[in-house]
């Protein structure tokens, strides 16, 4: 049965308004009973992850990517956190294999399941753009902009589109600059809350 608190995390509307967790999530997060914080923060990166998504649309058409596999790892990323929640607050990548881990046990083929680690592991080899979608996600809701991360992505779509890497850059730039500007309200909604029932 979900607490008051998480299901207040999962459909609270925001201001500006947040989009909901697709029902899987939820499904995956009231089955763990897992902290509010957690549900707020997983809407968050989700509906960046959405607006990342469909800016990627508009201004990378010819770039094949798998919108609904971004959307479900930016949904599901931390799930790990449930089992360790001292991350939600301080620094740790416990669970990340953790994560992966449990989506397997809940039946998440590991091509789904995988975003519980590569959102944290951009760097490795065999990483998708859809890894790396998911991981500029869940950097770019509050604010953070790294640079070695978007490097990759403007190699990557350079490389698929045959654009130049500095006008590829420039259209990211643009994208990832208006998604930045929303994090107080990001932030301010997390902070909303608890880590704890």
């Amino acid at each position: 049965m979900t607490s008051d608190a998480l299901r207040r995390a999962l459909t609270d509307p925001g201001d500006p308004p947040v989009l909901p967790l697709p029902g899987v999530a939820v499904e995956l997060l009231d089955a763990l009973a897992a902290p509010p914080r957690l549900g707020a923060h997983l809407r968050l990166v989700h509906d960046v992850a959405w607006r990342l998504t469909a800016a990627f649309a508009d201004r990378f058409g010819a770039v094949p990517f798998d919108r609904q596999a971004v959307l479900f790892g930016a949904a599901v990323h931390d799930l790990g956190k449930v089992e360790h929640p001292a991350e939600l607050t301080g620094p740790g990548s416990a669970h990340e294999e953790a994560g992966y881990q449990l989506l397997l046990r809940f039946g998440v083929p590991e091509e789904r399941a995988r975003f519980a680690v590569t959102h944290a592991a951009w760097r490795s080899p065999g990483v998708q753009l859809e890894d790396l979608l998911v991981s500029l996600a869940d950097k770019v809701w509050k604010g953070r902009r790294v640079a070695d991360l978007e490097q990759l992505v403007v190699d990557r779509l350079a490389g698929i589109t045959g654009q130049e890497p500095w006008q590829t850059f420039l259209d990211l730039d643009d994208v990832l600059a208006e998604l930045a500007a929303g994090a107080d309200h990001r932030l301010a909604f997390q902070a909303e809350h608890p880590v704890y029932d």
